[in-house]
């Protein structure tokens, strides 16, 4: 194959990729837009894809709305989103360490067993761990044997505890470290370090991409969760996270034309995300590139 049809199947990849890039940016580009518009442009047949007169006030009025509490709704998904990921890197690696490099009775079973809860659907244990969370001790007013209150169902805990520890995290982590020789586990070893400052000093720094893909994609997770923060915030308002909270805004209005307002709350709502991928990008590829070529 000559010089001119390598440069033109390089350029023809680089054709497809643009391509596809931007039809998937295409539906984000639009909301942007969209939340830059008037509802009778939203509406409008064809559709609209630049703003006339771009309404700056659609942002202005979600953030100032008493109705809405936009700024109550991040500040809670922050919270959780950022409790569940730091929970989550803490019990998936040393759970990984511990399945790759330690040797006990019963090591693979539990294993087995911990991928065997990925097949089943989160729905299945919603209940359950409804009344567990209503039934625990000492919190929410309950007393010794869970009675009396709403146990962790009235805080941060409630939307929290059930997905502190992840299989699929689990998973991950195990991989990564599986692939560490275990010539620089002995030799730290034989200098009297012990298991814990191994996991530090050691494994953690060589499986930081590991790190950086499990919190991307566990933040988003939890950040983007719906179905359980909207059963424990329905009694408890306080508590509502911004997916919720967007749902809600569809009845703090009182008219029906708030698409575009609700467009821009989305908009606000997506830039934490953002942000954060893109502050992690070289370590995420990094982790992506390194899990393929393991």
């Amino acid at each position: 194959m000559n010089k001119a049809s390598n440069r033109a199947l390089l350029i023809g990849k680089y054709i497809l990729v643009v391509a596809v890039a931007s039809a998937m940016f295409l539906p984000f580009g639009w909301l942007v837009s969209a939340s830059l518009q008037t509802y009778e442009e939203i509406i409008s047949i064809p559709l609209t894809w630049l703003p006339s007169s771009p309404q700056w006030s659609n942002y202005r009025e979600v953030m100032i709305n008493p109705n809405v509490k936009l700024v109550l709704y991040f500040r809670n998904s922050l919270i959780v989103s950022t409790a569940i990921t730091a929970a989550v890197l803490l019990t998936s690696s040393l759970a990984g360490y511990a399945l790759a490099k330690l040797r006990f009775p019963g090591r693979d079973l539990f294993f087995t067993f911990t991928l065997s809860t990925m097949m089943f659907p989160t729905f299945i244990f919603l209940i359950p761990v409804y009344y567990i969370l209503k039934r625990l001790p000492f919190l929410g007013g309950n007393d010794l044997f869970g009675q009396g209150g709403s146990g962790a169902l009235s805080s941060h805990v409630g939307l929290v505890l059930p997905f502190v520890v992840s299989a699929w995290g689990i998973f991950l982590m195990r991989q990564f470290m599986i692939t560490i020789p275990d010539d620089l586990l002995d030799a730290a070893r034989i200098d009297g370090a012990g298991e814990f400052r191994i996991f530090t000093t050691v494994i953690a720094p060589l499986v930081k991409p590991a790190f950086v893909t499990l919190g991307i994609f566990q933040f988003i997770g939890s950040w983007n969760s719906f179905l359980w923060p909207l059963i424990i915030t329905s009694s408890a308002q306080h508590l509502m996270t911004l997916p919720v909270g967007l749902r809600m805004m569809v009845t703090a209005y009182s008219t029906t034309t708030v698409q575009n307002r609700l467009f821009a709350a989305t908009v606000l709502g997506i830039i934490p995300t953002i942000v954060l991928f893109l502050a992690l990008q070289r370590h995420y590829v990094k982790g992506i590139t390194l899990s393929g070529i393991k």
